[in-house]
């Protein structure tokens, strides 16, 4: 059933049942609000599923959201991170510290982790603003969509592929490598109650962003990996959800080929809107031509280079599947329907 985005004021840590409790975290300055970092009972230990972004403020509301419901943050056993995203991931290293927990994350997220912790703060803003140039934004949109970078999460220090179980004992808790939203991004089925923590992966109401990075990428090909992921995760069945936003929802099956069919009628969109341009359009132009929840002009700096990626990345499906071509040799990269 439907529900509605509530703010994190009106948000409480919760007991969903069979040993599994919510903890809200809040994530300053996001219309997203907050995380929901899910703490799993164990007799060895509480294991979380995610921790919440880096901040202070965070920090306390996971501490304390834990220690209300008969936790104390120094017990934790373990944390599985969904993804390498700084509100999933942000407050990791601080648990470890704390507790000595061990950090698990899929290989291919980690690959990302060791790549953003050797950028070093200068070069992935030199890296955003190339890259952005590249796509065709103008030079004063460059410098404000690279002015500030979050810092890298801490390094994992387990490894997880598909299939594997997670150390939780008396528990069956399982990775699903569902790649998309990031490389490495994983669900985790919990195989003995019916239940399935998608991260951000499937959510109930929203939809997580698909993008390609750098944006002009050739070799990777994101959104059908996510349609791929959303196609593995419904042949699950009908589990409940425990989504890191939003809120708890049944029938995940449903809610992911609802998702899949958004994402191709967003294709089909694109392919008619390159078809009325009648010129090759970089992806800058082609994202600012397509349609937001707001329009271009609204969205700050940040949020058009997100919809740029988001842009880049179903360019890179049509391009992938055969109905679009890029302009070789051409800088910005432009792209046009197949002639």
């Amino acid at each position: 059933m439907k529900s509605r985005r509530r703010p994190y004021s009106e948000q409480r840590p919760i007991d969903t049942g069979g040993g599994v409790w919510s903890v809200p975290v809040p994530i300053p300055g996001s219309p997203l609000g907050y995380t929901l970092v899910y703490a799993i009972e164990s007799p060895a230990g509480p294991v979380l599923v995610d921790t919440g972004w880096n901040h202070p403020e965070a920090w306390l509301a996971l501490r304390d959201g834990l220690s209300s419901v008969g936790m104390d943050v120094r017990d934790v056993r373990g944390v599985v991170v969904t993804h390498f995203h700084p509100d999933h991931a942000g407050l990791a290293g601080q648990v470890q510290e704390e507790s000595g927990a061990w950090i698990a994350m899929h290989e291919a997220d980690i690959a990302m982790v060791k790549l953003l912790r050797g950028f070093g703060s200068e070069g992935h803003r030199e890296f955003r603003a190339d890259m952005l140039r590249r796509a065709g934004a103008a030079v004063v949109e460059v410098e404000e969509a690279s002015a500030h970078q979050p810092k890298p999460p801490a390094l994992p220090d387990r490894t997880l592929h598909d299939g594997d179980l997670i150390d939780l004992p008396g528990r069956r808790l399982r990775t699903v490598w569902t790649p998309g939203h990031t490389p490495g991004h994983i669900c985790l089925h919990l195989e003995d109650a019916g239940r399935i923590f998608t991260g951000d992966h499937v959510l109930p109401a929203i939809t997580p962003h698909i993008a390609v990075y750098p944006y002009d990428r050739a070799d990777v090909d994101p959104l059908s990996d996510f349609l791929e992921s959303l196609e593995k995760v419904a042949g699950l069945g009908d589990l409940e959800a425990l989504p890191a936003h939003e809120w708890i929802f049944q029938d995940v099956a449903a809610r992911a080929t609802e998702i899949h069919a958004h994402h191709e009628e967003k294709l089909v969109r694109l392919a008619a809107l390159l078809a009325e341009a009648g010129e090759p359009l970089t992806i800058w132009e082609t994202a600012a031509r397509m349609t937001w929840n707001r329009s271009w002009e609204e969205l700050s700096a940040m949020l058009r280079g997100m919809a740029a990626g988001e842009a880049a990345a179903h360019l890179r499906t049509l391009e992938a599947r055969g109905v679009i071509r890029r302009t070789p040799e051409v800088d910005p990269v432009r792209f046009a329907l197949h002639s």
